[in-house]
């Protein structure tokens, strides 16, 4: 299991939401960082999904967790998981997942992130990468 977590969206530093907040409390900050993914507006926060092509860059922060189990289980209720289920099968707004995050520099260090997990219109798309909110 993953001990890094990688954000892009309301849990980022700059954002100062609540919940971001708590994360800071019980991970360390290891900078900015990239994923190879497309990240869209939902509603007030975003979601990530799979890339279409090399070029789709989504950016945000990488932390490294403190306790992660503890940590990700309060982030998967959050993110909209169901403890226990199958996220896919159960149709949950996001699925967990660890993938590569390269960091600025070139350090390529693999973490948990969130993906979105329903369908979006393709007017949702954020071209740059980068939420703000």
């Amino acid at each position: 299991m993953s001990q890094h977590l990688f954000v892009y969206g309301s849990l980022m530093t700059a954002l100062a939401h609540p919940m971001g907040d708590r994360l800071r409390k019980e991970a360390r900050l290891l900078g900015p960082g990239g994923i190879v993914g497309r990240l869209y507006r939902v509603s007030w926060y975003p979601g990530l999904r799979e890339a279409e092509g090399p070029s789709d860059i989504v950016h945000g922060e990488l932390y490294a967790l403190t306790t992660a189990s503890k940590t990700l289980d309060w982030l998967d209720e959050y993110e909209g998981i169901n403890p226990g289920s199958s996220s896919a099968a159960a149709g949950d707004e996001y699925i967990r997942v660890e993938r590569p995050i390269v960091l600025v520099g070139g350090l390529v260090v693999n973490a948990w992130v969130y993906l979105y997990n329903r369908d979006l219109p393709p007017s949702a798309f954020i071209a740059d990468g980068i939420w703000r909110g």
